[in-house]
């Protein structure tokens, strides 16, 4: 393989899943609101962690951030662990009725900013 060729295909890898990455474009930044209650589902994984909440008799689905972002800023696993009762202030998606992506997160008696 060639040089030109080599950069290429590395510059494809690169960019794949940037390019498979929602963005947060698809929130409309205008309506923040926020999600009170306990937690029925929890994720901490990459790209983003995600959390499951019932609010106004819908399941929502929340978009958090990086783990690595949740963790240096102290939110921790077990802090949005199932069971375990959560605020979430967000923005509601432009694409999915029952989607939010958190700007800040309140849990364990400590707010954290998520963006």
């Amino acid at each position: 393989m060639t040089p030109i060729a080599r950069a290429a295909a590395l510059l494809v890898l690169i960019a794949t899943p940037a390019a498979a990455h929602h963005g947060w474009s698809s929130y409309d930044s205008t309506k923040m609101f926020a999600i009170e209650g306990a937690v029925l589902e929890s994720s901490y994984g990459n790209p983003h962690g995600h959390l499951v909440m019932e609010h106004e008799g819908k399941r929502w689905e929340i978009v958090l951030g990086p783990p690595s972002r949740m963790s240096t800023r102290g939110l921790a696993e077990a802090d949005i662990a199932t069971g375990k009762t959560v605020k979430v202030e967000g923005y509601p998606s432009t694409r999915a009725a029952s989607e939010m992506r958190a700007e800040r997160i309140t849990a364990g008696g400590k707010t954290v900013e998520l963006r």
